[in-house]
């Protein structure tokens, strides 16, 4: 419960010692997850609708629970467990809402279907490894070939290995974005509206 309070609620509205640790895996975790949305979505087409579509819906969500959590979480210590559930509850729907925007933004990005997945990387195979081949033409003779064959080979690696890492580590980044935000929107209405009423 004090996990779930620390990382639902923050920092600030949190007496957990959640921030004062590292959660490298959570947010790898978190990525890994956006990413399997994504692809159920791609291979299958389910749930259309809330992965991909609404995306107005799940913006004024995101928004009104985000301005919204100072006065939902300020008292979060002094309410009878009846009264924490709601307010975790709507932390976790920000959080949901956050989340499918990102599968919102990420699965257009996908515009090769399955069915012709194998071709495309066939054919961008090639025609990467032609150009690697013809920039050694002139100045490598026979073993032009070769040396295009073994550093185009190599260029494709790494653009797979970046778009891999790039789609386990831009949503952690997002989510650590909307926290930091979150903590410092959350911060200065404590100062400046709930002084009378909070103790932090």
């Amino acid at each position: 419960m004090d996990y779930l309070e620390g990382l639902l609620l923050g920092r600030l509205w949190s007496d957990t010692d959640f921030e004062n640790r590292r959660h490298l895996s959570l947010f790898l975790l978190y990525g890994i997850f956006v990413d399997l949305l994504v692809i159920y979505n791609y291979l299958t087409g389910s749930f259309n609708g809330l992965i991909t579509g609404n995306f107005l819906a799940k913006v004024i969500i995101f928004v009104v629970l985000f301005f919204f959590c100072p006065a939902l979480c300020f008292s979060y210590y002094r309410m009878p467990i009846w009264g924490k559930i709601p307010v975790l509850a709507a932390q976790l729907l920000k959080f949901g809402a956050l989340t499918l925007l990102i599968t919102a933004w990420a699965r257009p990005k996908l515009t090769v279907s399955f069915g012709d997945l194998k071709d495309f990387f066939i054919s961008y195979l090639n025609k990467t490894l032609e150009r690697f081949t013809e920039k050694y033409v002139d100045t490598a003779g026979t073993f032009a070939t070769v040396l295009g064959v073994i550093s185009g080979g190599v260029y494709v690696v790494v653009v797979v290995v970046l778009i891999l890492l790039s789609a386990v580590l831009i949503p952690g980044i997002v989510f650590c974005v909307a926290r930091f935000l979150q903590y410092w929107y959350d911060k200065v209405v404590s100062m400046l509206v709930l002084a009378d009423y909070t103790e932090k």
